[in-house]
């Protein structure tokens, strides 16, 4: 199955103790080249727990999406990134819109800028 970045889909993510893992939508932040040519997607996390927030989350609703709906509103959370076996995808329901894409990849580039 071929995957797109930006698209949402359902994955088993491991615990962070790698204790066990539990199936979690995630958004595929690896480029289409990077997708046809990998065994894996890097990806980063989706969460509908709105409490917990920092400056590396983006807080998105359906208006957010190019194709799909979120039955929730939910949180990107920018400082969870995977990199994921493509075979354990569970299925894909939702795409993300190009804005939404790029508030992600601000989010990345001030997660790893050394500046203060």
């Amino acid at each position: 199955m071929t995957y797109s970045q930006r698209e949402i889909v359902l994955i088993p993510i491991p615990f962070t103790d790698l204790s066990s893992s539990k199936k979690r939508p995630v958004i595929i932040i690896s480029n289409d080249k990077y997708n046809k040519n990998n065994l894996d997607i890097v990806v980063v996390a989706l969460t509908s727990n709105l409490i917990f927030q920092n400056k590396y989350g983006i807080e998105i609703d359906n208006h957010n999406l190019e194709k799909g709906k979120l039955p929730q509103k939910s949180q990107i959370r920018c400082d969870k990134i995977y990199t994921l076996s493509k075979n354990i995808v569970v299925r894909k329901f939702n795409k993300v819109n190009k804005d939404t894409y790029e508030l992600i990849k601000q989010k990345l580039s001030s997660l790893i800028d050394n500046k203060k």
